[in-house]
């Protein structure tokens, strides 16, 4: 693999699985800090208090009751409270990345370790200086930050008291934040995300448990709506602020393919990139709704309620960089197939693929996948790419100080080449992050036993665990991987 000279190898983590200290230094709750842990056959829950006083738990996805209000509550485990401690250890990894040669270290800023509420007027000073010695560490090291502004994490107060991001109003708690973010750390950051895998709103519409209604649509269409005029209006500011701030979408790359060649098939699958992928990526990236967004409004009778001047501000404020996530593909089709056939994973149900194999959360395993994704979402916008998050969960085997997770090693050597063939293609890459460098609670599960990592954190499903760092034999890999600039997998 002949890979730039300038190319930047590292990882990625979240806020709100990495750093825990949830209530800690004037921060504030998010919805994530009212979920309990769950695995693949128990869904995570969120809990509340009704009106009357009594507990009560939903799925993500559901509507909080009439008067009850979000709660932490006695006998569950919130994993995000402590995650993987990272407030208090975060030096303790920076050294361990620069230890493996990261030049990049995709990470995010929790919006209520800044404004608790989300509604403040000035940020929390004990916030910004702990981002402020993150940043600093990192740039000690030699080691570029890249920023997600939104990593899923509105504050719990905005959501609840607020409508969150149905509230047109929220637009502009958001753009104080990252107005914030480019100003307070304006000469540590210049790689940034407005929001992360902004497209799971729509893909993602399966959570409640029950099929998605018109009413469900409409919500996700102007929550995205809110949310394209936020990210615009953060790219326009934060290029004022500092003209060499590079300002990235980021799209989950869930890569779709027809299960047959039936022409059904290939139009329906060409129908979900266009509802899943192109929606979002083209009015962040073009600036302006594809041609089909009409067809997809028509289908579940939505309107998109719009104010003077938004279009224009879309069309202002699009991004520099494509950034964003791959794991498997999903084979989908139109033909009746049965429940054998079916495999969920990550929250896609498809057609079980004979070509590829699938990991214990139903993942399917297929790089060839990710080569596709990039050379088609490459040729549609035209912008840089950086691939930030990349890896495959697991259940590691902690012996005698490390673990031998060759099935690590695997999955990065072939999807690294995979991306090496895209950017030999004439894909412009500029950046690969490894998801969860250092081990993470799974954002669907909560769990801790599905681990992507180089780094392994002693804890267990229960938050039991000294949180001590081990190097993982991938570890040993990827240092060699970056050293010889992936000349040598």
């Amino acid at each position: 693999m002949n890979f730039p000279k300038e190319f930047m190898w590292g990882g990625a983590t979240a806020a709100n699985q990495y750093e825990g200290g949830w209530d800690e230094d004037g921060r504030g709750p998010t919805l994530f800090d009212v979920m309990t842990g769950g695995d693949t056959n128990h869904p995570r829950l969120i809990t509340f208090i009704n009106a009357d006083g009594t507990p009560g738990t939903m799925r993500e996805g559901e509507a909080l009751p009439k008067d009850a209000r979000y709660a932490v509550l006695d006998g569950y485990y919130y994993p995000n409270h402590v995650a993987s401690d990272g407030y208090h250890r975060y030096k303790e990894d920076i050294a361990l990345f620069a230890e493996m040669g990261f030049r990049i270290y995709r990470m995010s800023i929790s919006w209520s370790r800044l404004f608790p509420k989300g509604i403040e007027d000035e940020p929390n000073p004990a916030g910004i200086a702990f981002y402020r010695n993150v940043f600093q560490e990192l740039r000690k090291h030699n080691i570029e930050p890249l920023v997600t502004i939104w990593h899923f994490d509105t504050p719990l107060f905005l959501e609840e008291h607020c409508g969150g991001w149905l509230n047109r109003q929220t637009v502009e708690h958001y753009v104080r934040f990252a107005k914030t973010c480019f100003t307070e750390f304006k000469d540590l950051v210049k790689y940034w995300i407005t929001f992360n895998e902004i497209n799971n709103t729509i893909q993602f519409m399966k959570l409640a448990g029950r099929p998605a209604e018109d009413s469900d649509f409409q919500k996700a269409y102007q929550i995205l709506h809110h949310q394209f005029v936020a990210s615009a209006k953060a790219v326009k500011i934060g290029h004022a602020i500092n003209p060499e701030n590079q300002i990235g979408c980021m799209i989950n790359g869930s890569t779709n393919l027809p299960f047959t060649c039936d022409a059904k098939d290939v139009i329906y699958c060409n129908q979900l990139w266009q509802k899943n992928i192109y929606y979002c990526a083209d009015v962040q990236c073009r600036g302006e709704y594809p041609p089909f967004a009409e067809r997809l409004w028509n289908e579940h009778n939505v309107e998109v309620k719009m104010e003077d001047g938004d279009l224009e501000i879309l069309k202002d404020g699009t991004v520099d960089l494509f950034t964003f996530s791959y794991y498997h593909t999903n084979c989908v089709t139109t033909h009746k197939t049965g429940e054998k056939d079916k495999v969920p994973g990550n929250y896609q149900v498809g057609v079980r693929s004979p070509y590829v194999t699938y990991s214990a959360w139903g993942w399917s395993l297929d790089p060839d996948g990710l080569q596709y994704f990039m050379e088609l979402m490459y040729d549609r916008e035209r912008k840089p790419m950086m691939i930030v998050e990349n890896g495959m969960g697991a259940i590691d085997e902690f012996r005698d100080g490390t673990v031998h997770d060759e099935y690590h090693i695997d999955y990065h050597s072939t999807h690294i080449q995979a991306m090496g063939r895209a950017m030999a293609n004439g894909v412009k890459c500029i950046a690969y992050t490894t998801w969860g460098c250092v081990d993470v609670i799974a954002a669907s599960t909560g769990q801790m036993s599905k681990r992507y990592g180089q780094i392994y954190v002693d804890v267990d499903e229960n938050g039991n665990g000294t949180y001590d760092r081990y190097r993982k034999d991938s570890f040993d890999w990827y240092k060699h991987v970056i050293e010889t600039n992936g000349s040598e997998l």
